[in-house]
């Protein structure tokens, strides 16, 4: 198997100011923490959360689970090809077994990943033991690694503590999209006391603030740092956008030559202008926004 190093990750990932007077004129400077020039393949928090769980994994099979367009499924699919794992991706809804794979699905599958289809009543009911026990069955699984949904354990929390220390002295405020709260239970325990984590989520439901605890008292003991989270941005829920967040993302692009991922960094960029007219920012703050992933071809 290939070790982790081989795959050369660029780390810690480089700060990019960016010139933006929807910014400038409220006194508040961005930055941009580039953690989607971490690797190609393994992009953004994907490698910071999977890579402690494939060193865990030891060669073994990985078996996690996903939506039809869930880029964790596509990373670890990849990280299986890179790697020579075995990877197996448990994909939420029966119904699409039947159907053609999806752009996300047929890459993952093309990567060597074997998909697993179950319906959306067992899959919401993984975390339970004795259905994990029946997923992993059928699944032909037994005995895999397994890795949650969003690879959010305790595991991937730690390996996410390194993104808040590599901010150390650059931001008063850090703030990033969230799917499963993993990324931001580990960036706030690694900042500085000074500093505070900003979370966006990408879902509905409000559920992330008893998870982001949970995963903190599993990956430390108990809760870490300053955060908190603004739930205004999630345009609709998970892998829904709408036309005035696609012409923002796209204004953004052509203002500062980045390609603008939709599902996550849109909304979270778009979150942070809207927070900058509120006045949410004091003037004099720097807030660094990071970049977790980019457009998939």
């Amino acid at each position: 198997m290939t070790s982790l190093a081989a795959l050369r990750p660029r780390l810690p990932s480089p700060v990019q100011e960016i010139e933006d007077d929807r910014f400038a004129r409220h006194g508040v400077r961005l930055l941009l923490k580039r953690d989607d020039l971490i690797h190609p393949e393994l992009i953004g928090n994907k490698w910071r959360k999977l890579a402690p769980n494939l060193t865990a994994a030891a060669g073994r099979t990985v078996v996690t689970f996903g939506g039809a367009y869930s880029n964790h499924l596509r990373a670890t699919a990849a990280a299986g090809r890179l790697l020579g794992l075995s990877t197996i991706g448990v994909v939420r809804g029966q119904e699409l077994a039947d159907r053609p794979l999806n752009p996300s699905l047929t890459r993952c599958a093309a990567d060597g990943m074997r998909l697993h289809f179950v319906d959306r009543s067992t899959y919401r009911r993984t975390a339970e033991p004795e259905t994990l026990t029946a997923v992993l069955r059928t699944a032909d699984a037994e005995g895999a690694y397994v890795v949650p949904e969003g690879g959010s354990n305790a595991l991937a929390v730690r390996g996410c503590h390194a993104l808040g220390e590599e901010l150390h002295g650059y931001a008063d405020v850090v703030a990033l999209a969230c799917g499963t709260g993993g990324t931001l239970a580990g960036l706030a325990a690694g900042l500085a006391p000074d500093q505070c984590a900003l979370g966006i989520p990408v879902l509905r439901g409000g559920f992330l603030t008893a998870g982001i605890r949970t995963l903190q008292e599993r990956a430390f003991g108990g809760p870490r740092g300053t955060w908190r989270l603004d739930e205004r941005f999630h345009f609709g829920g998970y892998a829904r956008t709408a036309p005035e967040l696609d012409a923002f993302a796209a204004d953004f692009e052509d203002r500062h030559g980045l390609p603008v991922e939709r599902l996550y960094v849109a909304k979270l960029l778009y979150g942070l202008v809207a927070l900058a007219a509120e006045g949410t920012f004091a003037r004099g703050t720097t807030v660094a926004a990071v970049v977790t992933g980019r457009p998939f071809p």
